[in-house]
């Protein structure tokens, strides 16, 4: 199917089609005419695609669980691709968690040492 005909049975426009094609989220071929010509279960992809996105998932986090998803909603079989997108996005919020937990003792330090200093402050102004 043409991408006009893909944008109107996904309700999704051809710009945002073409966008996930470039980030490797759907596959097209090109016609001898030259035009994208897109498979038949390509509908079905740009439903997991829209409905991953608005769990909030980004683009590239998307290509790791496309290869495992089935059906609409979707589903996931367990697979490679999974696991692995999986245990990266797990190793980057344990390095973000560390980050943000090294600067709050930080912050808790700052705040320590300057009720600290007023507390001397006022006991040597009385």
């Amino acid at each position: 199917m043409l991408i006009g005909e893909l944008s109107r049975r996904t309700g999704v426009g051809a710009h945002l089609l073409r966008y996930y094609e470039s980030q490797g989220l759907l596959d097209a071929h090109r016609g001898a005419n030259g035009h994208r010509e897109y498979p038949e279960d390509a509908v079905l992809t740009v439903t997991q695609i829209r409905r991953l996105l608005e769990a909030g998932l980004s683009t590239k986090y998307i290509g790791y669980l496309l290869p495992c998803a089935i059906g609409a909603t979707p589903e996931f079989e367990p697979c490679d691709e999974l696991v692995d997108g999986l245990k990266e996005r797990l190793a980057g919020l344990d390095e973000r968690i560390e980050a943000l937990t090294e600067s709050r003792e930080a912050l808790h330090g700052y705040l320590d040492a300057i009720e600290r200093t007023k507390a001397a402050g006022l006991r040597a102004g009385g």
